[in-house]
């Protein structure tokens, strides 16, 4: 506690301004564990930036964290890229405080010298991918805490190719921040280097939204279809009702009572559409409209929420694994007959998402590459391999990415994607639920579930770590009364056969995640969350399905198989 005091009294001299001095000096006095959560750390970069709540710290996300954090990264750009005119791209949403928070970090870029685009109101994440590429940058910042509560708010970086910071810029950044001291922050703005920019790149983001997102679908399919949309108070109310409307979809209604941005999303205890509650609004629309689709976005406006009628007719919202999959098999299948495959084109998903994409890949004859969670990893492959044409891909968590004009999980043309797909399956007298059956049916059954424990502050952090410590030495040998076959560990890097104790190098970036392998082709993963205060725990089965009728059946022995493996955790 008195390294933590002693860090806090530095944020009680003149560096700081009156109003900090001020909070920081009353947690001091009145509040030691408020305190000591918001110093006992600095704030660091996990799979999505930095993200934190906001307030008075080192462990907080304000405007010398962010000023910090900007001020490395332009002694950085100076260094990495020395004789170029350097720019960066600022994108901001509906959180509380984030167009400050914008303006600041612009404001402490410009005084470096570099030229600031920044957006004048608040857009998607997608957006500011593009608009990185579009424009030239070298790097690009979206202030955003995606669905996080609205405490939180965040940092995310991008680099000259659209996707977010990885190794070894990453590291090399990181180094470059905690080499800095707060009083080297250069607030000083030079005005003349900050342009705003909208419409420009409004345009040319929709015009690549509805040429990567569209496909077959005729004029009559298209207004046949009934969409509900809902915005979650969040950023894509600026763009997706214009994209579908453009795309030619007449026949959309969006939730109006949660149509304006708002950073307290005071319809929905959490703005995330992994959260089918988050959807219940737009649903309750769906009911009385009679609608084919519901589709929700979160406040950041790259994960997107589904749900289709059922075979009995009912509105059933879709996990993210079977989203990925759909919009996967659509994609591979129109490029297999409108191009044919020519044997370099590549699909990717992440190491806890669905073994599904590997089954498809298979299927059409391409490669699926695997990698660590979060869409970054996903660009960088797109990076790392530009002689191969990168399809399509997502990630288990409601994020997907068509094509790679855009280098991040990216809803608007997602949205226009499945809209696509369900027009041209309503248009067949089919759905996109029997779609999924049908895929089903082809590929086997997979039925996944995701558990997350939230653990707050210094203790919930230490129990998280705890958790995974007893994992790798109290190696699991069964779960639900099926052997473990095999054991990833992604923090060493290796992988070990149970029975045997074989051990081979796992080829992909260090990460604190396990994986079992079990000897039925069940897949059980453990891992912290980069960008919030949960572990999380992933379980994949599968199971054959002779018939699209039996799938009710097949999904409730899944269900029961999945509910006997996590027993082993004591939730």
């Amino acid at each position: 506690m008195k390294e933590i005091l002693s860090k806090a009294k530095n944020w009680l001299s003149d560096t700081f301004d009156t109003h900090t001095r001020q909070q920081t000096q009353h947690l001091i006095e009145h509040d030691a564990n408020k305190l000591k959560d918001s110093f006992y750390k600095n704030l660091a970069f996990g799979t999505g930036g930095m993200r934190g709540i906001m307030g008075v710290g080192t462990n907080r996300i304000n405007k010398y964290t962010l000023g910090k954090n900007t001020q490395g990264i332009s002694s950085y750009l100076k260094k990495r890229f020395p004789n170029e005119q350097l720019q960066v791209a600022i994108a901001y949403d509906c959180r509380h405080n984030s167009k400050e928070l914008a303006q600041i970090v612009a404001n402490v870029f410009s005084a470096n010298g570099i030229k600031v685009f920044l957006f004048s109101d608040l857009r998607p994440t997608p957006e500011l991918s593009f608009a990185v590429k579009y424009l030239n940058c070298q790097c690009g910042i979206v202030l955003t805490a995606s669905h996080n509560p609205p405490e939180y708010n965040g940092y995310k970086v991008y680099w000259k190719d659209g996707g977010q910071l990885v190794p070894p810029e990453d590291a090399e950044i990181i180094n470059e921040i905690e080499n800095l001291e707060y009083q080297h922050i250069n607030f000083e703005a030079k005005k003349e280097l900050i342009q705003f920019i909208d419409k420009e790149v409004d345009e040319a983001f929709i015009t690549a939204s509805i040429k990567n997102g569209s496909f077959n679908a005729s004029a009559e399919a298209k207004s046949a279809l009934k969409i509900i949309f809902t915005s979650l108070h969040g950023t894509s109310i600026t763009l997706i009702p214009e994209v579908l409307k453009r795309a030619g979809y007449t026949n959309v209604k969006v939730v109006e009572e949660q149509a304006e941005p708002n950073g307290d999303f005071p319809t929905v205890k959490s703005p995330n559409p992994e959260e089918p509650e988050a959807l219940k609004m737009a649903l309750e629309l769906a009911e009385k409209e009679q609608a084919d689709i519901v589709i929700g976005t979160d406040p950041d406006s790259d994960r997107l929420g589904i749900a289709v009628r059922n075979q009995e007719g009912e509105m059933v919202v879709l996990n993210g694994n079977q989203a990925m999959v759909l919009m996967t098999d659509f994609l591979l299948k129109e490029h297999q007959q409108n191009q044919g495959f020519k044997g370099d084109e590549f699909i990717a998903s992440t190491i806890v998402s669905t073994p599904m994409m590997l089954k498809l890949a298979k299927h059409y004859g391409i490669e699926c590459k695997v990698g660590l969670t979060g869409f970054k990893w996903i660009a960088k492959m797109i990076k790392d391999f530009p002689n191969q044409e990168f399809i399509g891909g997502g990630e288990e968590s409601f994020g997907f990415m068509v094509g790679d004009f855009v280098r991040d999980k990216d809803a608007v043309t997602s949205t226009l994607l499945i809209c696509e797909i369900a027009a041209e399956a309503k248009n067949k007298n089919s759905s996109v639920y029997e779609q999924l059956l049908e895929l089903y049916k082809t590929h086997g059954v997979y039925q996944e579930e995701l558990v997350s424990l939230v653990k707050i502050g210094i203790e919930g952090a230490q129990e998280i770590q705890e958790m995974l410590k007893q994992l790798r030495e109290e190696t699991p040998t069964h779960f639900g009364g099926i052997a473990v076959q095999k054991v990833e560990d992604y923090q060493i890097s290796e992988a070990q056969e149970v029975l045997t104790n074989k051990k081979t190098i796992l080829d992909i970036p260090k990460s604190n995640v396990l994986i079992y392998h079990l000897e039925d082709g069940t897949q059980i993963a453990a891992r912290p969350s980069g960008t919030e205060p949960k572990i999380k725990f992933y379980v994949s089965t599968n199971a054959p399905l002779d018939k699209t009728e039996n799938y009710a059946k097949v999904k409730q022995e899944l269900d029961h198989k999945i509910e006997s493996m996590l027993s082993y955790f004591n939730f």
